[in-house]
């Protein structure tokens, strides 16, 4: 099987939400991507860093869904990454409540030897010069390296944030990001001013309404499936890069066209991540659940139009 090798926060979440609130529960980017491409044929690993006070029932979790710790660092006497926020009404805006980096702060990635010819690398969102580490430790060229970022390393590390950026093959960003990072308000135009800065696919995530695809001036449209309730979009966007690097790995097809299949597959697995708290509904979910909704994202987009004048006269 193929490898694909995971970058990204191992941590505690507080969500507050308008449907209810949690203390300290399961999150991180690295956890919600290895939660979903662990449903695809595949070999991962996370490479992270958790403190002492991570329980054994979370390292359990992942060991279970087949995610290679080795590279997970537990450092003894140490306290794990934490954030807490509160959730608007609209769920498309939130306020940071608190944020302890703890042995985040310090920590050096170390990729487990057998993961330094990983097929696809997945860069989750992280200090760039952690994800350029990772990147410097690799014996082999990958197949499909893909960056995930945000505003705030575009705020305080945008030097580094561009050299990374130059490395990868594809870059996930939301619209409000793309928006920052180029200057431009059109997507598309911020798509193109992206292209130039290295990737070679551009995907910019507009939550509920779907995501966009960008590669040489071709662009597909994925929507979100309509959901009868959104309960919390934390890790929503972590939950769609593993779906979407999961499934590339496994069809080791490395094409626009099959990239296309990647989004719906991201966008399939982040419909479930929002139906609960945190990774609640990512632990429980089951792989008939995930084939049955992708029947609904082909039923939303799938239609048969004549494109001919077979119709020319009818009103």
């Amino acid at each position: 099987m193929n490898k694909l090798l995971i970058v990204g926060t191992v941590a505690f979440d507080a969500i507050e939400t308008p449907f209810g609130k949690t203390d300290k529960i399961l999150g991180g980017a690295g956890t919600y991507i290895g939660l979903s491409a662990s449903f695809f044929k595949l070999q991962s690993a996370i490479v992270s860093v958790v403190g002492e006070d991570f329980p054994q029932e979370y390292l359990d979790l992942l060991s279970d869904r087949g995610i290679d710790i080795s590279g997970l660092e537990v450092v003894k006497g140490g306290k794990t990454f934490f954030w807490s926020g509160r959730y608007h009404n609209d769920l498309n805006s939130r306020d940071t409540l608190d944020t302890q980096l703890n042995v985040l702060a310090d920590f050096n990635p170390v990729v487990p030897e057998n993961f330094k010819d990983a097929d696809v690398v997945m860069l989750g969102n992280l200090h760039p010069l952690i994800q350029t580490s990772v990147l410097d430790q690799l014996t082999a060229q990958p197949k499909l390296v893909v960056l995930d970022t945000m505003n705030f390393w575009m705020d305080c590390a945008l030097d580094d944030l561009l050299q990374v950026i130059k490395r990868v093959d594809v870059i996930t960003v939301n619209d409000e990001e793309a928006r920052q990072l180029t200057g431009e308000y059109s997507l598309v135009k911020a798509a193109a001013q992206i292209h130039e800065m290295g990737p070679e696919y551009v995907v910019i995530k507009k939550g509920e309404h779907g995501a966009l695809l960008f590669h040489d001036k071709k662009v597909f449209f994925a929507p979100a499936l309509p959901l009868e309730e959104v309960f919390d979009p934390t890790g929503a966007g972590d939950t769609f890069a593993g779906g979407f690097t999961g499934y590339i790995t496994q069809s080791e097809n490395i094409s626009f066209k099959n990239l296309k299949n990647a989004i719906i597959y991201g966008s399939n697995m982040a419909s479930f991540c929002v139906e609960e708290f945190g990774t609640q509904r990512m632990e429980r979910l089951q792989k008939e659940e995930v084939l049955q909704r992708l029947q609904q994202f082909k039923a939303l987009t799938q239609f048969d139009i004549s494109l001919g004048d077979d119709n020319e006269d009818e009103e």
